[in-house]
Order: structure tokens, then C-alpha cells, then sequence
């Protein structure tokens, strides 16, 4: 980053917001704590760079300091490290040119011909202080390259022809419509939409569709009503073993065993 000084001559030596700027400075004051308040820095050194023809003098830069209760250096700091704020005058239209990879293999170095050729050097401003021009980095608008940034207003899809137009008519001081200068709606296609063009898709009409198509048909869901009590069957396995040493027996519990005087059962003759 190049070394970054403010015109201190160019200045003057006072600043003051205009009393339609206030309500702003509240809201962004407003938006952090009372032991905070340096946060706003940021938004308050645009508002001021806004109500001081688009640059940032030294008394402007002072008089943010003053509102914050921050030290003088600690703005300075700030308002040299960020690109988006200007250190010298500008033009009543400053154009900001992005000279970022898209654009300059989209043209931007031709219109940046155009600026030398139409305006002069870079931060040159025209003796009737309407126009100046810098070259920046990407501007976010790489789809409508090449483009430039005037003021708050993007034009895109330049060539050389259609922007030194865009800069007569700054001079003359004929308003210029923002956007694309070529046959397209923000980022579409040049001469319309070739896709998704069935207005059916964006009337309505379609919302009757009760469910998607191709899609696999849900499973029947198994009946829940009772079908009675199943018949019980005979009892099985009457018959069991039972372990003795070395040997399994097999005990009929079917017959009753005999009963001896005492009341115990009589044991049975056993069959090798």
C-alpha cells in the first residue's frame, strides 16, 4: 500500500456535520455502549467524509476524534489505513475504476485511457471541480466487467465509446442513468433471459400441484383390527429328562407313581 498523507492546506481549518447528518450520527452512536463508543469511528469519518464534499480534511478527522473523546492519532490511523477514505479534494463526480484482473481483461485499461484523455492523471481534479478519477481494487461487479463506481452509482458493461459519453454528459452536467449500459437487466444475459421464461413458473398457476413428481408411492399401511384369539393347541414336550449320574432318565409325568403306607411314592423297578 502506498504511504497515504492528508492535505493539510486544502483543509482549511474547521469542520462541522450538517444538521441533516445528526440524526445519523445518533443511530450509529446509538448502535454501541457508552464505554464503546469508539466503535463508530468507521461510520462516523463517512458521514464526514460525505458532508465534506467526498474527502476527509484534517479538521474533519478532528472533529470525529472530539465526538468519540479519542485521541486525535487513533482516527489518523484509521482514516490512512482504509482506501475508501479520500486524504485530498475530489471532483463533484469522482469515478473510481476498477483495475482488478476481470475488468482489465474486460477492457479496463482502455478506460482508463479515456480518464487520462477526458480528465487528466489520477486525483487530478478538472478546473471546474466537477470530475476527477483514481484507479481501485475489485468493486464487487466482476459479472458486469469492465465497470466503474461514480459517487454511489455503479456503471457497467463499458466500453470506451459508451464511458467517455457517460463523462461528457458529467461535464454538461446531464444526469447519467446507473447500471449496465448495454441491453441486460443487472447480471442477465445480454438481449433477455434465454432460461425460465414460462411465465406459468411465476404466475401462480402452479401452486395447485398437490405433490411432487417421481416420487416413490408411500407404502400401505398394515391394518390394526383385531382378528380374535387364536385356538390354544394341546400341551407338548410332556415328557422330560432328567439327569442321574451317568445316566438320563426319562421320567413319565403322565402316570401317577404308587403310594406306600407312609404316604411316600414307591419307587419302580428299573430295566437295565
Amino acid at each position: 500500500m502506498a504511504l497515504r498523507r492528508f492535505d493539510l492546506e486544502a483543509g482549511g481549518e474547521s469542520f462541522a456535520f450538517k444538521p441533516e447528518t445528526e440524526d445519523k450520527i445518533a443511530f450509529w452512536r446509538g448502535k454501541y455502549p457508552a464505554d464503546k463508543q469508539r466503535s463508530a469511528v468507521i461510520p462516523l469519518l463517512w458521514l464526514a467524509q460525505k458532508d465534506n464534499n467526498g474527502w476527509l480534511s484534517e479538521p474533519a478527522m478532528r472533529e470525529v476524534a472530539d465526538r468519540l473523546e479519542m485521541p486525535y492519532i487513533r482516527v489518523y490511523e484509521v482514516a490512512t489505513f482504509y482506501t475508501m477514505f479520500r486524504l485530498q479534494p475530489v471532483g463533484k463526480f469522482h469515478i473510481q475504476l476498477c483495475g482488478t484482473t476481470p475488468c482489465q481483461l474486460r477492457g479496463a485499461e482502455d478506460l482508463k485511457e479515456v480518464c487520462k484523455r477526458e480528465i487528466g492523471k489520477q486525483m487530478y481534479v478538472t478546473d471546474d471541480k466537477r470530475l476527477s478519477w483514481e484507479e481501485v481494487e475489485c468493486l464487487g461487479a466482476c459479472v458486469n466487467a469492465p465497470m466503474v463506481q461514480i459517487n454511489d452509482d455503479y456503471y457497467e458493461d463499458l466500453t470506451p465509446d459508451s464511458f467517455a459519453q457517460i463523462i461528457g454528459r458529467l461535464k454538461n452536467g446531464v444526469e447519467v442513468a446507473p447500471g449496465p449500459q448495454i441491453d441486460r437487466v443487472n447480471s442477465a444475459p445480454e438481449g433477455g433471459a434465454k432460461t425460465l421464461t414460462d411465465a406459468a413458473l411465476f404466475d401462480g398457476s402452479r401452486n395447485a400441484i398437490s405433490k411432487l413428481p417421481n416420487l416413490p408411492e408411500p407404502a400401505a399401511e398394515a391394518s390394526a383390527e383385531a382378528t380374535g384369539k387364536p385356538d390354544a393347541g394341546a400341551p407338548t414336550n410332556v415328557k422330560r429328562e432328567e439327569p442321574t449320574a451317568g445316566k438320563a432318565t426319562l421320567i413319565d409325568t403322565t402316570s401317577k407313581p404308587e403310594a406306600t403306607k407312609d404316604g411316600m411314592s414307591a419307587p419302580k423297578d428299573k430295566k437295565d
